[in-house]
């Protein structure tokens, strides 16, 4: 890496740490949930080009359509465009986009990049919930800005727990892994608990930088409090459903019990994800 990089990225993550980061996503949340013709269509027009949206997968076709930018960034999907894996013994990826990392959680550490790590214990935040996945299988998945932004079911269960997690909002890129510890046990996040087949199973939706919410279908969109907020639901959903979606880019950390599910063996590091593609197998 040339000495040029290596001061950007630097200056990157200093920046991070210096800069208001709640402040800073509200104003953008208030942009961009802003109905206004000029301001959403300056927005939304801006935000394809730089990123290269791909709106023929959309369902709404003409992006300056949508009331808001909001609403533009967690468009829905045309019917078909992903397809979720039929075989009822199969996990499948919550989300478009790229896997971070995947892999044995080693006695309750979840390797986060070349030499970070971050606990269950601390993603969680209850030592009680967090206690089945200690030596379980987790994967990260990266949702990049020009991703579709709803997160759906690895597998299917029962919603039965939501706690809500504050936190930092630093971003969640492949460089901030790399230089800020236990970043994903650090964010804001919004931790989802099932009861499935094949035990327990916990899908973390992970805030990060100029995020302007996260929603479920069991909270509605999350009312930033300053404190863990547990909630208790009986909700049952199949796989594939809609779980929830981001407002800007984030990532989602998918948690499973020891000696039950495995990863294929064609995923590692920074590969490609879509929806609903199988990623693992029950065993």
């Amino acid at each position: 890496m040339s000495l040029t990089s290596r001061l950007k990225k630097q200056l990157f993550i200093q920046a991070q740490r210096v800069v208001p980061q709640h402040q800073l996503s509200r104003v953008v949340g208030k942009i961009a949930a802003s109905e206004h013709p000029m301001v959403k269509n300056a927005v939304i027009q801006a935000f394809k080009m730089q990123y290269g949206i791909d709106m023929s997968i959309a369902e709404q076709g003409n992006a300056l359509k949508f009331k808001s930018f909001n609403e533009f960034f967690t468009r829905a999907l045309k019917d078909g465009v992903r397809v979720v894996d039929a075989d009822p013994n199969s996990i499948v990826s919550p989300a478009d986009g790229a896997i971070s990392q995947l892999g044995k959680i080693e006695d309750g550490a979840i390797f986060q990049a070349k030499g970070q790590n971050f606990t269950v214990e601390n993603l969680i935040a209850d030592p009680q919930l967090a206690e089945p996945f200690k030596n379980g299988q987790f994967a990260t998945v990266y949702l990049s800005p020009r991703d579709y932004h709803r997160v759906h079911m690895p597998f299917a269960g029962t919603l039965t727990e939501t706690l809500y997690v504050p936190g930092e909002l630093f971003s969640v890129n492949q460089t901030t892994a790399e230089h800020i510890p236990g970043l994903f046990a650090r964010n804001e996040r919004m931790v989802c608990l099932f009861d499935t087949e094949m035990g327990r199973m916990a899908v973390v939706l992970v805030g990060a930088m100029i995020v302007a919410g996260i929603e479920t279908v069991a909270t509605g969109k999350v009312k930033p409090s300053g404190r863990l907020e547990l909630n208790q639901h009986d909700l049952f959903l199949e796989k594939g459903a809609e779980l929830g979606r981001f407002y800007l880019g984030s990532t989602a950390v998918i948690l499973f019990e020891q000696d039950k599910m495995q990863w294929d063996a064609q995923y590692q590091a920074n590969s490609l994800v879509e929806m609903g593609k199988a990623m693992g197998h029950r065993l």
